[in-house]
């Protein structure tokens, strides 16, 4: 009986595991079209339910992604601070030794938050890195832009950690580097995610050949891959012809999977530039069902309000995504999870939930664009941002109510 104990405990823990997963990227300003380096996490994880929120609690202030429970804000899980200085992470599995038997565990948050509070440059979160008490209780891929054009991994255990640094043509030779749930210094052949990161290690290295390496190119179509990393399997092809009849298809290994909560890009300046003109941007909820929304650093305490959680449980947008999700996996028993109804999200029609979305974002990067040109020429414009996230947000209201007949009002119980 005891053994048979230790086995399902054992089980638990690996699902556990598995659900704390992301796909990252760090992209240099060599290989981007305008020059400015990217930081991109796309995020798995059991915490559905994610916000954005914004921070005064250190020596520089920033905005952060953060679990809507986490109402004392103690974790962040990828961010930017006024000094233009940006940080995510991926969980690693084959990094920590196997004679570590340290008993803390899953402080990246709280590491990260720390460096927001406290870092301008890559050399500043060395030196946080350096003096934080041992054992770190990470095991983990860090990743960093500045505003000097920094750009590298920290791949991090308990005790030390590894620098690969995205600027260097040796480390990086096409400018940007891709992570998920392995290290490249850890254990060959173990940890998780080999198949997402091919995936998108071959978007990004296209990308950057063709000069098209962006963040709406990340967004749109990095994070929204549905060609399958090791299989080659296509789901844009064969389409069904209607959203009438359900069509079930196997959805494991994508780069978006059932476990994904949100998205979060930082597009960083060049050196010499205001670090206030860092943008980030996020997909706040299951990224194939919510909407990329553009976020200035000069925008001070102004969030969204369809981003933020405002004192609840979930942020509105993020809440109606996932709502939108139960169309996309109607199967809860068993393992249906893993089966998705693709006439929900793409079909020949053009009526699936993603097309829909994919339409929308294209006003929302053209109108995002105006709103940076006029930041940049003008400078920082509090009110003028406020304004654009007002407008912003009731066009994302309207959009959900009218083609999804979900209201974004937060009335729904979570």
């Amino acid at each position: 009986m005891t053994h048979r104990i230790f086995l399902v405990l054992g089980a638990m823990l690996w699902l556990w595991q598995l659900s704390s997963a992301c796909t990252t990227a760090i992209i240099s300003g060599k290989a981007t079209a305008d020059g400015r380096p990217i930081l991109w996490k796309h995020r798995d994880t059991r915490h559905t339910q994610n916000a954005i929120r914004y921070f005064s609690d250190g020596r520089y202030a920033y905005i952060g992604l953060v679990n809507a429970e986490d109402k004392s804000g103690n974790e962040v899980w990828a961010g930017v601070n006024s000094a233009g200085f940006a940080i995510m992470n991926s969980v690693a599995y084959n990094l920590k030794s196997p004679t570590d038997t340290t008993q803390l565990q899953d402080m990246e948050g709280e590491i990260m938050k720390r460096a927001l509070q406290n870092c301008a440059t890559l050399q500043d979160f060395e030196k946080l890195l350096d003096t934080l008490a041992k054992p770190l209780g990470v095991e983990t891929n860090f990743g960093v832009i500045d505003a000097q054009g920094g750009a590298a991994y920290y791949e991090t255990d308990n005790w030390s950690y590894r620098k690969l640094d995205v600027n260097d043509p040796s480390v990086a030779p096409f400018g940007f580097l891709v992570h998920s749930n392995f290290s490249f210094y850890g254990r060959p052949g173990e940890g998780h995610g080999y198949i997402r990161y091919r995936a998108a290690e071959q978007l990004l290295q296209k990308a950057v050949l063709e000069n098209q390496l962006n963040e709406r190119f990340i967004l749109q179509q990095v994070s929204r891959e549905l060609i399958h990393g090791l299989t080659g399997v296509n789901l844009w092809e064969n389409l069904p012809d209607t959203s009438a009849q359900a069509d079930y298809v196997c959805f494991r290994d994508f780069i978006p999977r059932h476990s994904s909560v949100s998205v979060f890009l930082v597009k960083g300046v060049q050196p010499g530039e205001n670090p206030l003109h860092t943008m980030a941007w996020t997909i706040l909820g299951f990224p194939l069902t919510s909407v990329a929304y553009p976020l200035w650093l000069s925008a001070g305490d102004h969030i969204p309000g369809i981003l933020s959680d405002q004192g609840q449980a979930y942020a509105p947008l993020c809440h109606a995504a996932l709502q939108l999700k139960k169309r996309c996996f109607p199967i809860s028993a068993g393992s249906g999870r893993y089966y998705l109804n693709r006439t929900a999200l793409i079909n020949r029609q053009g009526t699936g939930i993603l097309q829909h979305i994919l339409q929308l974002e294209s006003y929302i990067f053209q109108r995002s664009a105006a709103v940076n040109r006029e930041l940049i020429q003008n400078g920082p414009d509090t009110k003028k941002i406020a304004r654009f996230y007002w407008e912003l947000d009731r066009e994302i209201e309207k959009f959900y109510r009218e083609k999804f007949k979900i209201a974004l009002n937060g009335n729904e119980s979570p």
